[in-house]
């Protein structure tokens, strides 16, 4: 871990990652990709935390024109194992719920519910939608893929909560990884956790992952320890394609469309950025868009 000072925590779509780099060991992480440049010469478990995140955010959030939704997980989880000690996202959990702003989280962390009291108190004034990312049903999988982080298991369990207490959800279905958990077995299982808990929404880009310079290297590395002769099935399936679908992917979106139409949860990705980007102001029955200054 290391601190640094930013000048600015909002980016132009009200979105804020309060660390950088990741301790989660996801073996697809798309930001390890050198076109990110995070801090070439650390370990991208080295952690960036701006230090100085909290008060750029009051300031900001004080001079906002019109309260909007604050994004924040896009690049960074917010609930990385750091956040336990050191409580940067809470704070700025605490600012948002303050100064009267909605909040759209990502995450793959059960350490959210440590903050439970303060998304409920933010969603009974306007709107907190809590995003989890479940990519393998198989728990075994599961701890290989993503292995320092909960199980889809106990995040699904995360979504039942959050749904109890009336937060709304959105899933992030992705990736999906070509010969690995790209089956209707392992689909069919992400989707009874969201019917479950009754998400909003199920977002995906298509059956499969993308690998760019850096996290690519990464992924092949992973795949000779845990999965030994798959990487030269990628390469000779792939080469160096940015995109890299599932050969399943036609048959597994029409089961994930089906089954969404069945219960009622959203799979349009334009429609569900539309939702998270909409403020809603419960107090005065209003709705507004971040887009709309």
């Amino acid at each position: 871990m290391f601190e640094v000072e930013v000048k600015a925590i909002l980016s132009g779509g009200n979105g804020m990652n309060l660390y950088r780099g990741c301790t989660h060991g996801c073996i697809y992480c798309d930001a390890r990709s050198s076109c990110y440049q995070v801090h070439p010469d650390r370990p991208f478990e080295d952690i960036e935390v701006k230090r100085n995140a909290a008060e750029l955010l009051e300031q900001a959030l004080r001079g906002k024109r019109k309260r909007c939704m604050i994004g924040t997980g896009g690049m960074s989880d917010p609930y990385l194992h750091l956040e336990k000690k050191l409580g940067l996202t809470r704070r700025c959990l605490e600012l948002i719920d303050e100064y009267g702003f909605g909040v759209a989280i990502q995450t793959k962390s059960d350490l959210i519910l440590r903050d439970l009291d303060l998304l409920k108190r933010i969603n009974r004034k306007t709107k907190c939608v809590v995003q989890i990312t479940l990519t393998t049903y198989d728990e075994d999988l599961c701890r290989v893929i993503e292995p320092n982080v909960c199980t889809s298991g106990r995040r699904a369990e995360v979504l039942e909560i959050l749904r109890d207490e009336g937060i709304p959800t959105v899933c992030w279905m992705t990736p999906v990884l070509p010969f690995i958990n790209d089956t209707e077995e392992n689909i069919r299982g992400l989707l009874e956790y969201c019917c479950r808990a009754k998400t909003y929404g199920i977002l995906t880009f298509g059956m499969g992952v993308t690998l760019r310079d850096g996290d690519r290297q990464y992924f092949y590395r992973k795949l000779d320890e845990h999965f030994p002769g798959l990487r030269e099935r990628y390469v000779k399936t792939y080469g160096d394609a940015y995109e890299v679908p599932s050969p399943n992917q036609a048959e597994l979106m029409k089961l994930l469309r089906r089954v969404c139409k069945e219960q009622g949860i959203v799979c349009d990705a334009d429609e569900i950025f539309r939702y998270l980007s909409r403020f809603e102001d419960k107090l005065a029955g209003t709705q507004m868009s971040l887009f709309d200054f």
